[in-house]
């Protein structure tokens, strides 16, 4: 067993600048822990709570000690949970008191770090009421001196709010952290320190406080305890305070009527006049305002009328007077680099995002309000005001109607592509063409009456945009951008595009772009091939010949990428990058030219492609192989059956895909890809589904895999049952029993929160579309009244979901459609189970009735099925 003085030893060793004596230490300590947990995690709290040992060690020991207790990935996450929860309870209390101790410790980062693994502990214990004492003993520090003690425990404080979930504390117990936290916070508490423990421990507190924004006489003590904060000499408390308020417009937006004036004033006066990290809280506040009206709008739709159900209460549009031109004050405070920083925020580009979701949020009526600044100052010497009215100009353009902006814009555009050929600013032209894509995003297209871009103009602007490309790496990456959504523009433009006469010398600046020296600063590369491949996809006919032409091209780019000799990892990635970008260009080409007439020519390229995919799937990484695999699906589909002759090869990297948990994204695209085959070789996938269906029933059972993984891959069994028909017989014994449980599980797992209703339904989705591939595999076969046992509880399923009534329209359609195929396929022998069932009268007759035509078809068509059903 090892001493103490080892412990301190091992922990300083394993931060040693020498590589062996490090190595050795983590060595000793990770065989200390394997032998003997208890003594272990108990050593490294002794030494965390041992004032006489050394900072750096017991730092090290908290540490450690944290992260035995918790872990980002979710099985693992699990598995400490139940290692802690199974320690002998001595044991474990003995940790406990070390813990609470060291609070009181004169080491500020030690204290912290303790703070740390109590939260950790807790979220570990509350929830199974162990630990009950907790919250009691940490309250009786708050009144104790010295103030160091106290900062500490509210710190603990914040950190449990953070770490447990609100229903496992009881109200009483809230009610005293909370009175703890903001009288911590009040103008009365002498010290600083405590003062920004609390006021960081209450923005963690905020979920916890339901009840008390409820009740008018706490919420009114909190916000007015919280407005003073914001007023403090301190600009951390400050800042902090801000951040306070920016959750509660998001968490109690409802109840912020009574507050707003103030809010104003406080926020007005911290942009105009505070430190930076204070003034861009301030402006967060009002982004949050605005995000939570947009998506009240969003849901409620533009529709209603003084409707007092509709929870908007309008504030942006109260404000605006006094708010866009404080947020347009802000535009001119730009940093003279900004634009060259890839992670860049200053008060200018929150003032400017800010500005955008004002526009979102009010529409036409913010207009009126920008234009005078725009008008002023488009034109001034100063780059810092031309850039800020452009930047002003191209924020606004999202939310209000085409008809409010057309005529400005008409009038802005000629000026613009001025402005990007002549001005001297590096600023004002990288903001231009961003505003110029933003035109040519929200602005041009298929629904807009009036077009932007006519014959008159379509030359000059491209002729510019081509010119731009050869600028700045900052300023050629927004002229790509602007290109991109130019080609979206036309997409559904029909057979004549304008942009025909110009896609050669289009597509030969995207490649050249693409090859520039400088062409990996500002993602420059990335939107030239992101640029390259939507012109390809918006292309039309006439110029299928041209992009015939660029297929050589790319395939002898991808060559070269893989032809590479010992690369540094940082070269190493940006070869990896522009492997990526390269596959997607290729699926973006075989997904034009992979269907008559073009097709014929095209496949002859297609096994010297399927190689260089396969060899992309040799190089480390993930972006690369998710890319290759999704053009290989593409080529399954152009290809069809002939795809066959590449299964032999390709199977094992579709294994490999299956079997990468890590990279969870990729597995996903295999699932997919699986599914694009099976709709390609039909029954020539047969000799490869035990493997497929083997691994896929591996994949769902594995808690180590992502969760997102899951719909995807029962939606493969029914592609699976689709290609091989009446040969899926003998997986049904191993997949039904999956599909059972799985449908059992999300049947009722709705309501938490919108990510998990999503989750949800996309699991629903899935297990329906299984079934749904199932039925129609085996319809017509002698062996489908294997499946009649299923159907009770596959009516069961469709029943309680219907019930559950929070069905999103993709599952309705899949729903309906599954009612439809069992009626199809079983016939008379469901005839009347379907007949006692809630779905086929109640669930039927709301699709029938459904304003989404897909809804009602599949409805329409489950309906003759069950009549047929029925009447034999």
């Amino acid at each position: 067993k090892l001493v103490a003085m080892e412990v301190t030893q091992l922990l300083l060793n394993a931060q040693s600048i020498d590589g062996t004596v490090r190595k050795h230490a983590e060595e000793n300590l990770k065989l200390f822990q394997s032998q003997n947990l208890a003594g272990f995690l108990l050593s490294l709290a002794g030494e965390l709570a041992n004032d006489e040992k050394p900072v750096d060690s017991r730092k090290l020991a908290g540490l450690v000690l944290k992260n035995a207790l918790d872990a980002k990935e979710q099985h693992r996450k699990y598995e400490l949970v139940q290692r802690w929860l199974s320690l002998d309870m001595a044991t474990k209390t003995q940790i406990r008191a070390f813990l609470l101790k060291t609070l009181s410790s004169p080491v500020p980062d030690v204290r912290s770090t303790a703070s740390q693994v109590i939260a950790k502990v807790a979220g570990i214990e509350l929830p199974q009421n162990q630990w009950p004492e907790l919250v009691g003993s940490l309250l009786s520090n708050i009144h104790q001196l010295p103030a160091h003690v106290k900062q500490a425990t509210l710190e603990t404080l914040g950190y449990l709010c953070e770490e447990v979930s609100p229903d496992v504390v009881e109200q009483e117990h809230v009610n005293k952290i909370l009175t703890a936290v903001v009288q911590g916070m009040n103008a009365a508490e002498g010290n600083n320190d405590v003062r920004l423990a609390a006021t960081r421990a209450l923005y963690m507190a905020l979920g916890f406080a339901q009840a008390n924004f409820n009740n008018d006489m706490e919420r009114d003590y909190i916000m007015r305890v919280v407005c003073e904060a914001t007023l403090s000499p301190e600009v951390k408390i400050r800042q902090a305070a801000f951040e306070c308020l920016v959750s509660i417009a998001s968490t109690y937006y409802e109840k912020l009527a009574h507050y707003m004036q103030d809010i104003f004033n406080i926020t007005a006066k911290a942009v105009r006049e505070d430190d930076e990290s204070v003034a861009l809280q301030a402006i967060e506040f009002w982004s949050s305002i605005c995000d939570e009206e947009i998506d009240i709008l969003e849901e409620y739709g533009g529709e209603f009328t003084g409707d007092s159900d509709v929870p908007c209460f309008y504030f942006t549009k109260q404000a605006l007077p006094a708010l866009v031109p404080l947020l347009l004050e802000t535009l001119l405070k730009q940093e003279e680099d900004q634009d060259l920083d890839e992670g860049a925020w200053n008060i200018a580009m929150a003032g400017g995002t800010c500005l955008g979701l004002v526009a979102r949020a009010v529409g036409d009526d913010i207009v009126p309000h920008v234009m005078p600044f725009i008008e002023e100052k488009i034109s001034k010497p100063d780059w810092r005001e031309r850039e800020a009215a452009t930047y002003a100009f191209g924020s606004i353009l999202e939310g209000p109607s085409p008809d409010k902006l057309m005529t400005i814009v008409n009038a802005a555009l000629t000026f613009m592509l001025n402005a990007l050929t002549k001005d001297p600013s590096n600023h004002v032209k990288d903001t231009t063409a961003w505003t110029l894509g933003r035109i040519f995003e929200f602005l041009h297209g298929s629904t807009i009456e009036t077009p932007i871009i006519t014959q008159a103009n379509c030359q000059q602007i491209i002729t510019v945009l081509i010119q731009t490309m050869k600028d700045a790496p900052n300023v050629a990456e927004k002229a790509c951008g602007a290109l991109y959504f130019l080609a979206q523009g036309y997409e559904d433009i029909g057979p004549n595009s304008p942009l025909t006469p110009f896609f050669q010398e289009i597509i030969q600046s995207l490649l050249a772009v693409a090859h520039r020296e400088d062409a990996t600063e500002s993602r420059l590369r990335t939107a030239a091939y992101e640029a390259l491949n939507e012109v390809v996809r918006c292309s039309t006919d006439e110029t299928s010949a041209m992009v015939l032409q660029l297929v050589p091209v790319i395939m002898l780019e991808l060559h070269n990428t893989l032809e590479g000799e010992k690369l540094s990892s940082d070269e190493r990635e940006k070869q990896n990058e522009l492997q990526g970008l390269l596959c997607g260009c290729l699926q973006v080409i075989i997904q034009k030219l992979g269907s008559e007439p073009t097709k014929y020519v095209f496949m002859q390229h297609a096994d010297q492609m399927m190689g260089l995919f396969l060899r992309v799937f040799g190089c480390k990484s993930a972006t690369a192989h998710e890319e290759a695999m999704l053009a290989i699906g593409a080529l399954a589909y152009a290809a069809g059956p002939d795809f066959a002759k590449y299964m032999p090869e390709f199977y094992k990297y579709l294994e490999m895909g299956l079997q990468n948990f890590e990279e969870y994204q990729v597995c996903a695209v295999t699932v997919g890809v699986i599914g694009d085959i099976c709709r390609a070789l039909e029954d020539k996938i047969l000799p490869y589904c035990d493997g497929i269906m083997t691994q896929l029933l591996k994949d769902l059972s594995s808690n180590q895999l992502h969760r997102s993984v899951k719909p995807p891959i029962f939606s493969c069994f029914g592609d699976i049952a689709l290609a091989i028909g009446e040969n899926f017989e003998k997986y049904i014994n191993y997949s039904m029993p999956m599909l059972q449980s799985a449908a059992e599980l999300s049947a009722h797992a709705s309501g938490a929160d919108d990510e998990m209703t999503e989750y949800t339904n996309s699991l629903r989705n899935g297990i329906l579309e299984a079934y749904s591939g199932i039925f129609q595999g085996f319809k017509n076969s002698p062996k489908t009244q294997l499946l009649i046992p299923y159907a009770p509880h596959i009516l069961q399923f469709l029943d309680s979901i219907y019930m559950e009534k929070d069905m999103d329209e993709v599952v309705m359609k899949t729903a309906i459609g599954v009612l439809g195929d069992l009626a199809d396929t079983l016939g008379s022998h469901v005839g009347g189970l379907i007949q006692q069932s809630v779905s086929s009268k109640e669930f039927l007759n709301e699709c029938l009735s459904s304003d989404d035509h897909t809804i009602k078809e599949a409805a329409e068509w489950a309906k003759h099925a069950i009549t047929r059903a029925i009447s034999v």
